[in-house]
């Protein structure tokens, strides 16, 4: 009986820790301080960095420090930024001269400026292709590059305004067309679209992450929803709801879980049960207006930025950043 007892304690214990799976808090807080808004937070993981942009520039931050690594200068409207740590090369979108700036990972030189189109906003490498992919939102295209000499390929007309991107690393890239609410797939060698699909019922997709085990794509939804789409099939699988306003996104192969961070306030985490059914595991309350986030694949940490704003200008959306007040928040995972 005693043997029995333990045996079923010991189920009961596995059963429990299996429902109740570690949750995010928040761990360590960086102001960073600095002029200007933000957009992107982009890691490289391999060196422990952060690469955020910062309108003018991007900061360069030690993910585990906090400290300021330095600043790639001289970039005019300052969005996305993408990394091939093989050539050692970054590039950074420069949407007000609408352009691409290529610079030197480690010493954070500008060494290239590439022509590129109106709104030039995230930017990808595909690994397969040795091209990067720039997402150009009001030229409704994507400038694409050759990654490891420079040279400008093509811009590709991609039917709608293009937010963030993904490579599947199987020679195909996945974009959100926010303003017809699809999904465009193309094809990184051929520099073509191949396919398109509805987002539907998600509305408006901006954040995008991608699970290539499974060949789903997570596309966070200004609407307030997530679609999740099989992107070998092209449609939607399923849906869950997030917070208002996502902007950035983010999927952990490790855990299952997906992420995307809000403006309202809210940072949901999804959690996977299986590649067609998903349930909200948590909703981490952030600063409003915190909708910029990156997601660390080797460490598994989440990083947020906020920041505190003056009063709102006649016309304006929001104030301006109040000096010394903008901030990293970093965010991990305990049972």
């Amino acid at each position: 009986m005693r043997f029995g007892a333990l045996v079923l304690a010991m189920a009961m214990s596995t059963m429990l820790s299996a429902q109740s799976p570690a949750t995010f808090h928040l761990t360590h807080t960086y102001v960073l301080g600095g002029d200007g808004g933000w957009d992107y937070i982009v890691p490289d993981p391999t060196q422990h960095r952060l690469f955020i942009a910062r309108q003018t520039r991007l900061m360069v931050v030690d993910e585990d420090t906090g400290k300021l690594l330095g600043e790639v200068p001289g970039i005019h409207g300052a969005h996305g930024t993408a990394i091939d740590s093989a050539s050692g090369y970054g590039f950074a979108t420069s949407s007000e001269d609408k352009s691409v700036v290529i610079f030197d990972a480690k010493t954070f030189k500008v060494l290239k400026r590439i022509p590129a189109a109106e709104d030039a906003d995230a930017i990808v490498f595909d690994e397969p292709s040795g091209r990067v992919f720039s997402l150009n939102g009001d030229a409704n295209s994507s400038t694409v590059i050759d990654g490891r000499t420079g040279n400008l390929i093509k811009n590709l007309p991609l039917g709608g305004k293009p937010e963030y991107a993904v490579s599947a690393g199987d020679g195909k890239l996945y974009a959100n067309i926010t303003d017809k609410s699809e999904i465009v797939e193309i094809d990184t060698k051929g520099a073509t679209v191949t396919r398109r699909w509805s987002t539907a019922p998600c509305e408006h997709p901006v954040s995008l992450a991608i699970d290539t085990t499974h060949h789903r794509l997570f596309s966070g939804c200004r609407s307030g929803v997530m679609a999740v789409s099989d992107y070998k099939a092209g449609k939607v699988a399923a849906t869950a709801p997030i917070g208002k306003g996502v902007d950035g996104g983010g999927y952990d192969p490790q855990t299952a879980n997906a992420f995307a961070a809000n403006s309202d306030g809210t940072l949901t985490v999804v959690h996977q049960d299986s590649p067609d059914q998903y349930h909200v595991l948590q909703t981490i309350s952030t600063p409003i207006g915190s909708r910029s986030m990156a997601f660390d694949s080797v460490s598994h940490r989440l990083f947020v930025v906020s920041a505190k704003f003056g009063p709102v200008p006649p016309g304006g959306r929001r104030g301006p950043v109040l000096p010394g007040t903008f901030t990293l928040m970093v965010f991990e995972a305990q049972p």
